[in-house]
């Protein structure tokens, strides 16, 4: 459902992104991992349309984000990082926008943002401006806002962000009622929460992917068997070979 061939991308004379190519099937919650710098929300931006790749593509459910952008993207629910909202809104009324925006059937709309609503657990807070929330409601609101057209496709930038330890409870088990139909890719800073949340995981660093595997796979790599330990080597191993 979701194919990346190849992508790169150069800012200043520096290679932020260098021939990352991977596929993700449906069923799927990959993580998506590396330092600060590593190139993660670049590949992110480039797979959603947001930012034009130097050379190579991306297709979401077939769809080709170069050549066929707007049939791409309405495949693709995105969360970016610090996603951006109307804070004089109500999360209805801003749901309600993003439903026309993403040309949902009028008739059908209303469903459509009871459901995000619902699944986002943001009813207690429907009736406040979204200004006045804080960043974890915030972020549960973009997120409705992400998969308000049921897309088969979610690129999560941070998703558990900002979020209380029940917020984050809520969000992954949205994420695997969602999973068997859909293929998710979360990027994260945070490696507690990909064991919690991804069956697959992809370490990046330097713009390049370094690992790819399930997350018991990689924790095998470390000498203490924990994913931290693993991500700790693989980082310092793409770091000196770099040098």
């Amino acid at each position: 459902m979701l194919d990346i061939r190849n992508l790169e991308k150069t800012f200043n004379a520096k290679r932020a992104v260098q021939g990352v190519s991977f596929t993700l099937e449906k069923g799927t919650v990959l993580g998506f991992l590396g330092p600060n710098g590593a190139g993660k929300s670049t590949t992110m931006r480039m797979i959603a349309g947001v930012l034009e790749p130097d050379s190579g593509d991306a297709l979401i459910d077939g769809k080709s984000i170069v050549e066929n952008r707007r049939a791409a993207q309405a495949a693709l629910g995105y969360l970016p990082e610090g996603a951006p909202l109307y804070d004089d809104m109500t999360p209805p009324e801003f749901l309600t926008f993003m439903a026309a925006a993403r040309k949902i059937e009028r008739g059908q709309r209303k469903d459509a943002v009871e459901r995000a609503i619902a699944d986002a657990r943001i009813n207690t807070v429907s009736g406040q401006k979204i200004g006045s929330l804080s960043k974890g409601y915030r972020r549960r609101v973009g997120l409705a806002g992400a998969i308000l057209h049921d897309p088969p496709v979610l690129l999560l930038d941070e998703p558990t962000d900002g979020l209380d330890p029940n917020q984050k409870r809520a969000v992954r088990a949205l994420i695997a009622r969602m999973a068997p139909q859909k293929a998710i890719l979360i990027s994260t800073h945070t490696l507690t929460e990909v064991p919690a949340m991804c069956t697959r995981a992809i370490v990046v660093d330097r713009g390049r992917i370094v690992a790819d595997g399930t997350p018991d796979e990689l924790a095998r790599k470390s000498e203490d068997g924990t994913l931290e330990s693993a991500f700790t080597r693989l980082t310092d191993q793409a770091e000196a070979n770099a040098e």
